[in-house]
């Protein structure tokens, strides 16, 4: 599972790093340190050749929803089940995103305890979420844009912590993930954990459990 996440990274780094070509409109972002479901994000989308960069609500709205309220159940998605399950197939085949991320925390159950972990990359680089994203419509014709994150088997570091982890995109193979064009037989390759040797994980206060906590402390080592 993948329910809270950070970027803090600034722009400039971000549009290197991901070779972003576009923005949305009033596109502005400010350092997130605890980013969480419901709440729109980062997402980065292919536009006719070009990389282009907006804002997606966290938790996916199936194009065929007559509820929005499932988008509350489908802010992950099992990259096991993706090619087949109704509610991601369609975005699976034509309609995937990568997420900018630069840390995200997972809970540690300890005894009847659970210790809030923040996990990273040792060289403190951002990094790219698996992502899936749709277009759905409400009674009046307006579009809501949605995502959610993939998530796949933990890796050596994260096996410890939870029995799932987010679907971390190799920096070389964006280009592959957003290739609406590219064989899905290839995509499968990319959906596996990612190497546990560039990843760190340290205890971090308690103060992430609440979403309403958006501050710095929220990523400090105890």
């Amino acid at each position: 599972m993948c329910g809270r996440f950070t970027l803090t990274a600034e722009i400039d780094l971000l549009m290197d790093w991901f070779e972003i070509d576009e923005f949305a409109s009033e596109f502005n972002i400010q350092p997130r340190f605890n980013i969480a479901p419901s709440q729109d994000i980062v997402a980065i989308v292919s536009n006719e050749g070009s990389r282009r960069a907006g804002f997606l609500k966290w938790g996916l709205i199936p194009f065929w929803a007559k509820d929005p309220s499932i988008g509350h159940k489908l802010i992950n998605a099992r990259s096991e089940t993706v090619p087949e399950k109704p509610s991601f197939k369609h975005a699976f085949k034509k309609r995937r995103c990568i997420i900018p991320a630069d840390g995200f925390f997972e809970w540690k159950k300890e005894g009847k305890h659970k210790q809030p972990k923040y996990i990273k990359m040792k060289n403190d680089q951002p990094f790219g979420f698996a992502g899936l994203w749709e277009k759905w419509k409400d009674e009046q014709g307006n579009p809501i844009h949605t995502c959610t994150v993939l998530t796949t088997e933990p890796n050596e570091l994260m096996e410890d912590i939870h029995n799932r982890m987010p679907v971390i995109l190799p920096r070389e193979k964006y280009g592959n993930w957003l290739d609406v064009d590219g064989e899905q037989s290839d995509l499968i390759e990319l959906m596996k954990p990612f190497d546990s040797a560039s990843m760190t994980a340290y205890n971090v206060s308690t103060i992430v459990n609440s979403p309403r906590n958006e501050v710095p402390e929220c990523i400090e080592e105890l």
